[in-house]
């Protein structure tokens, strides 16, 4: 796998927060005792960066804000507040089409993220001519091309969306992202979908764009599973905020918030030994409406002590590790207990 220039960022996010006013009926705000609408939180400042030519994983359960964040990444939608940056430059709210084009989003479904009205050809084409990629006497050539990379046969130019697999249509939205020769894709969990024989392939071509065309990818998923052998580094997020950031095989041997442990824990094994009662997590993620105070991560964690729900944590670096390889945002994170990585015991690994 390609080693990622560690000195640059292509993609920086700075304090990026969204939220959202929830519209009440006249009632609920009288027995709030308030005339103000209640917000949900989805994005709680958000401190990232995506190097140069690395695959960075974003983890974590659904309803964490991960998508959204892809989303305001590619500018389908707007932050509330906060800085995102290319190549060490803030990105406008309302992007130019140069800017826009160099980061495309794959997203998790790829049948309802195609129009079943267009061929893949005329898709193709319309992004080629749109972007001036390649002159018009050259787009079917450049089109045969495209698909090929991402093993598809010039006989899909003609087809539809619906005459294809699941696995096949998500080659074609990859295609369509690719059309456009962006710096960044954005992957919102594109393998969730497909049949488990397939996802795979499609983790095989992620990894092999990323080798041939050096692309910084941040592949969102919320399994570190099917992350574990494509990523360099690890994101994890927790209602609206990164808890935890490591290189990937760091992350796995050295866990240093209790999320992370038990996102490590939860994958499936063989052995009945490998459940560990000590990193469960008991209950639903809080509501993003009502976020509890201190470490939003307080009212699950097996760890927390008084402290942890009073203040709330910040990224840090851990103590002993180079500043910026390994931080977590736990109050506790140089206290917890030795981890004793299940998928070693297990023989996974």
């Amino acid at each position: 796998m390609n080693q990622p220039d560690v000195d640059t960022a292509i993609l920086g996010m700075s304090d990026i927060r969204k939220t959202y006013r929830l519209s009440s009926s006249v009632l609920q705000r009288f027995m709030k005792g308030s005339g103000r609408r209640s917000e949900l939180t989805a994005l709680a400042g958000v401190d990232l960066e995506l190097r140069r030519g690395e695959t960075l994983a974003l983890v974590g359960e659904s309803g964490s804000g991960k998508s959204t964040l892809g989303k305001t990444l590619v500018g389908s939608i707007g932050a509330s507040s906060g800085i995102i940056s290319y190549n060490g430059a803030p990105m406008p709210a309302h992007r130019d089409k140069e800017l826009s084009r160099r980061i495309q989003m794959v997203f998790q479904d790829p049948y309802s993220s195609l129009n079943p009205r267009i061929s893949v050809g005329s898709m193709l084409k319309e992004l080629l001519l749109l972007h001036q990629i390649v002159p018009r006497d050259q787009v079917r050539d450049e089109s045969i091309r495209i698909l090929n990379r991402v093993g598809m046969d010039e006989d899909a130019l003609t087809a539809y969306p619906s005459q294809f697999s699941g696995g096949q249509r998500q080659r074609i939205a990859i295609a369509r992202a690719l059309a456009v020769r962006p710096d960044v894709l954005i992957a919102d969990e594109p393998v969730s979908a497909l049949d488990v024989s397939v996802q795979a392939t499609i983790l095989d071509l992620f990894e092999s764009l990323q080798k041939e065309l050096g692309l910084s990818i941040l592949f969102i998923a919320h399994n570190l599973a099917v992350v574990q052998h494509l990523s360099q580094r690890v994101a994890v997020m927790y209602l609206g905020r990164i808890v935890e950031v490591a290189e990937t095989a760091e992350l796995f041997k050295n866990p240093r918030h209790p999320y992370t442990r038990a996102l490590i824990a939860s994958i499936p094994r063989m052995s009945a030994e490998s459940v560990n009662q000590q990193f469960v997590v008991h209950g639903d993620p809080p509501s993003p409406i009502d976020i509890p105070p201190g470490c939003r991560f307080s009212p699950r964690c097996t760890f927390a002590q008084d402290q942890c729900r009073k203040v709330d944590p910040t990224l840090q670096n851990i103590a002993g590790t180079v500043v910026g390889l390994h931080s977590s945002a736990c109050l506790r994170a140089g206290e917890l207990p030795i981890f004793s990585t299940i998928l070693q015991r297990d023989g996974a690994q």
